[in-house]
């Protein structure tokens, strides 16, 4: 594979999601979420006795957060409520079950006229499965079928290696992992044997990326603040394949413990989770072509490498992606789009510093065949993210993560404060910085800086 120019994290992966969530992240380092509450029953075991099993236990979450967008032209950009429960419990001997919903609803796109009436409708509410599955286990394997979350990569807050997953990007990737990730309703099958563990998945339909509507605020091409009805026009939905079992995606993945290196091998073979923005011929006067997102079939193959060090745990992970093509600035390129091989890697360090101070640090790159100088979205040449967070009181906890790539993708800057009042309770205040140029991978959005308040309850 010949490769030139190199750019950012394959599928805008950056560290973004480390401290991109803003408050949920937080919560999750600082109030672990628990695996659930009792709610059928209140048992309460005698003196001395064992605790009995309650059949179903609750967990969830509510959130809340209120974005100003004081970027030219400034507005209201979220005041949106998030609220998540799932329940689970056992049916029989052998037979887990899990079963989860969200439902989010947002203010600002209910009354405001800012946005154009396809993306209020979009996104001023929206309700969600979230992972709802059985499982069992039979000849000396583990089942699990139904809507779950593949997490396949091992370095914090990337999604190199975290192939299978599709995600939620109508706010980019600023929310929390778990608002994020959509769970794909999937068949998996697992087999452990000493140190050593291997997974079969199949995914009869596939759940894609969400990238909403022309104009929203992280729409993957970049348009006008706020956005014509006249240019939206020229994007089309994105076409999704047929849902038929040759477009199933299904995959491998292996690993074990020598040494203490954690290391995994995987091939995926699946459509692209993100689409690609095709040009076709238009009908419409005025516009000699429309934009039409589509989601090319690919197969990836990739590894993941960790180890704790003591002081510090190291993680790594590489993936090759063959299939793909990138929207191109290339007149004469077919449909607007290159075919483009890609190689990512990103290498990341923890560490826990003396009074409690965390700090991560991570380099990435992606590189293409054949170069990117035509690509329509620059990843840059390199690029490396921080963050840091540590609490200057018991319940006070500032944090900044800061990402840069170099060579045309831009950065992101996102410096936060939490409070945790209470128990599982995190309240945060920051602001979220775009900078480079207009066609850099974080640049794109550098009119979308905003100040955000966040409140989230876990349970």
């Amino acid at each position: 594979m010949a490769s030139t120019r190199v750019g950012g994290i394959g599928r805008l992966v950056c560290a973004a999601a480390a401290a991109l969530g803003g408050a949920a992240a937080a919560a999750q380092d600082q109030n672990p979420a628990p695996g659930g509450r009792d709610a059928l029953v209140d048992l309460k075991p005698a003196a001395g006795a064992p605790a009995a099993e309650k059949p179903v236990s609750f967990s969830g979450f509510y959130d809340f957060l209120g974005a100003y967008t004081y970027s030219d032209p400034s507005h209201w950009s979220n005041a949106v409520n998030r609220f998540q429960l799932s329940a689970q419990g056992k049916a029989g001997e052998g037979l887990k079950w899990k079963i989860g919903g969200r439902v989010d609803g947002d203010i600002v796109y209910g009354s405001s006229d800012f946005y154009l009436p396809d993306v209020r409708n979009d996104q001023k509410w929206s309700a969600f499965w979230r992972e709802t599955y059985v499982d069992f286990s039979a000849a000396g394997w583990d089942f699990r079928l139904g809507a779950q979350n593949i997490v396949w990569g091992e370095v914090v807050g990337f999604f190199v290696a975290d192939v299978v997953s599709a995600k939620d990007l109508r706010e980019f990737l600023l929310p929390s992992f778990d608002v994020i990730r959509a769970p794909q309703w999937a068949a998996r099958a697992e087999y452990f044997k000493g140190d050593s563990h291997l997974e079969l998945v199949w995914i009869p339909f596939q759940t894609f990326d969400d990238v909403g509507k022309p104009g929203s605020d992280f729409y993957p091409v970049r348009l006008p603040s706020p956005t014509p009805g006249s240019v939206a026009a020229g994007f089309l939905d994105p076409e999704k394949p047929s849902q038929n079992l040759g477009n199933s995606a299904y995959g491998v993945r292996a690993n074990t413990l020598v040494g203490g290196w954690d290391l995994a091998a995987f091939y995926y073979r699946s459509h692209s989770n993100s689409p690609t923005f095709y040009r076709v011929p238009s009908t419409i006067p005025g516009l000699p072509f429309l934009v039409q997102p589509r989601y090319d079939r690919i197969w990836q193959i990739g590894g993941t490498v960790s180890k704790d060090f003591g002081p510090a745990v190291g993680r790594a992970e590489l993936v090759y992606s063959d299939g793909r093509s990138f929207a191109s600035t290339d007149p004469v390129a077919p449909q607007g789009a290159l075919r483009k091989d890609t190689l990512d890697w990103v290498v990341g360090a923890d560490f826990v510093l003396p009074r409690d101070v965390k700090l991560n640090v991570q380099a990435f790159q992606r590189i293409y065949s054949g170069g990117e100088d035509t690509l329509a979205v620059q990843y840059g040449s390199f690029g490396v993210s921080g963050m840091i967070s540590g609490k200057v009181t018991p319940t006070v906890e500032p944090q900044l993560l800061w990402i840069q790539t170099f060579g045309g993708g831009g950065g992101l800057i996102r410096p936060r404060v939490n409070w945790t009042p209470v128990r599982n309770t995190t309240v945060g205040v920051g602001v979220d910085i775009f900078t480079g140029p207009d066609d850099g991978v974080f640049g794109r959005y550098n009119n979308r800086d905003r100040v955000y308040t966040e409140v989230r309850y876990d349970f």
